[in-house]
């Protein structure tokens, strides 16, 4: 078995899918950037004004005044993270397991599959190719079916039939 190494990150693959899941993914890192910088504002704009000196003696460190924005921002990331798992994964696994479901069937010889998702769903073009894939044995199968049945109508002319059969039958792969 040959190993399989990467030569470099090609990111021209699936443009359409790539696009999809970064748009989505720097979506919810740029809303909770930007609720986490609301949140510090917020803190930060309070007025110190003649509690200044009283303040400065109390606080110690920078991190005593940033803790409250810190474990704010974490929980709205960890929370729009925890969004983006639940939801995400779904709009992926759901055409996956479709397609998979269908797969089987085609496993167990039925050729009249055909893969149908919904319109706003990835893998439409993996679902277009298969589903041309499937046609294309279809119409072999079809061929070999048909001469199947004229061998069977006539008595003569079986060396022409035959040679057609095989002819089609060569077309796969085993």
């Amino acid at each position: 078995m040959t190993d399989f190494k990467r030569k470099k990150l090609n990111m021209a693959v699936k443009k359409e899918l790539q696009r999809w899941l970064l748009v989505r993914i720097f979506g919810v890192v740029l809303l909770s950037s930007l609720i986490a910088a609301f949140i510090l504002y917020f803190y930060a704009r309070k007025e110190v004004g003649d509690s200044y000196y009283d303040a400065h003696i109390t606080i110690r460190y920078v991190s005593d005044l940033l803790w409250p924005v810190i474990a704010a921002g974490s929980v709205v990331s960890l929370l729009g993270g925890m969004l983006l798992a639940v939801f995400l994964p779904q709009k992926v696994a759901g055409p996956i397991y479709r397609i998979e479901k269908e797969l089987k069937r085609l496993g167990q010889g039925d050729l009249t599959v055909e893969i149908r998702l919904r319109p706003n769903d990835p893998f439409q073009d993996l679902v277009g190719e298969i589903n041309q894939s499937i046609a294309g044995l279809r119409s072999h199968i079809r061929v070999i079916q048909d001469i199947c049945n004229e061998l069977e109508k006539e008595g003569g002319g079986l060396d022409d039939l035959k040679k057609l059969a095989c002819s089609e039958l060569r077309f796969f792969k085993t």
